[in-house]
């Protein structure tokens, strides 16, 4: 069994974006899939804004996907996901912004609609 576990969803961006990063520096981690639509009674007291992903790494809860991110990468430092100049790590975090604030809340409307004229409106506009 995993040290690392990742409690997730799969129709939650940032909950991929975090398997995106376990993926990508090759991390052995366990998988939580939970219902959002039904949460599990103890998930509450692992995630107190009652949303994924949460990671739970040598005793440790962590929750919100862009500190988890940013956990990962410093805490398994092989194979690092961030520059390592200051500018460029600012530039990196600039782009995470723009995913954080516009881009993954307009996917995540374009995933929930089934209307296949929604999703074109939705991915036309931007």
């Amino acid at each position: 069994m995993s040290d690392l576990q990742i409690i997730s969803a799969n129709v939650c961006p940032f909950a991929q974006r975090t398997r995106m990063v376990l993926n990508e520096k090759s991390l052995d981690f366990e998988l939580v899939e939970i219902n959002l639509k039904d949460k599990p009674d103890w998930f509450l007291d692992v995630s107190p804004y009652g949303k994924v992903p949460v990671l739970r790494h040598n005793g440790r809860t962590i929750y919100e996907s862009a500190v988890i991110n940013e956990y990962l990468d410093e805490s398994f430092p092989e194979h690092p996901l961030m520059p390592s100049d200051p500018a460029s790590r600012a530039l990196a975090r600039i782009w995470i912004d723009y995913c954080n604030n516009q881009f993954c809340p307009l996917f995540y409307k374009v995933l929930l609609s089934q209307d296949k004229a929604t999703q074109k409106e939705l991915t036309d506009i931007h």
